[in-house]
């Protein structure tokens, strides 16, 4: 994974719990003190070792950090000078949701390795969607539920999404999704 991922990893870990937590986490993970730069490449073992520190660290299951790691992603990457791509991705959520994959084919042109995951989506209604994400990274269903409710926070929408793994000829996560606008 590039390095803008960690880096957003350590920004949700000093704005919710502090520099010293950060250093905690990063001493447990066994990674050097050091910045994380944000188009180099690392591999998927260091952001799955920061989350598994994270957990120990904060006594919080590694399926609760990844969600609110997703919901901080969203925001980071609007902050990290993504906003305009982001905008450009749709102006409402299932049409967002629905580019996700062109999303990704923009982002690859700033980082050319890049592995995304894709997603589709299927069975939409006026407030209902399943989207299905796949990804070649295991475990990481709770970030894309976090993803959905940063989504939901970006759009004024009250977002919940459950999941359920799919096995077969080419195995998936998918999100059975709904949403309300916020009073």
């Amino acid at each position: 994974m590039y390095g803008l991922i960690n880096k957003a990893v350590e920004g949700l870990v000093r704005s919710r719990f502090g520099d010293a937590a950060w250093d905690r986490i990063r001493a447990r993970a066994g990674l050097p003190d050091e910045p994380f730069v944000g188009m180099e490449q690392y591999p998927d073992k260091t952001t799955y070792d920061l989350v598994g520190a994270a957990s120990a660290e904060l006594g919080a299951p590694a399926e609760s950090i990844l969600e609110e790691f997703g919901v901080y992603w969203v925001t980071y990457t609007a902050e990290a000078g993504y906003g305009e791509l982001m905008r450009s991705a749709g102006r409402t959520f299932p049409e967002f949701l629905r580019n996700l994959d062109q999303l990704h084919t923009r982002v690859r042109l700033s980082f050319p390795h890049l592995a995304p995951p894709s997603f589709s989506v299927s069975e939409e209604t006026e407030s209902t969607l399943v989207l299905s994400y796949y990804s070649v990274r295991p475990g990481l269903a709770p970030l894309v539920v976090g993803l959905l409710r940063g989504l939901g926070d970006r759009f004024a929408l009250d977002v919940a999404a459950r999941s359920e793994r799919v096995e077969g000829e080419r195995p998936h996560d998918r999100f059975h999704v709904s949403w309300s606008a916020r009073s």
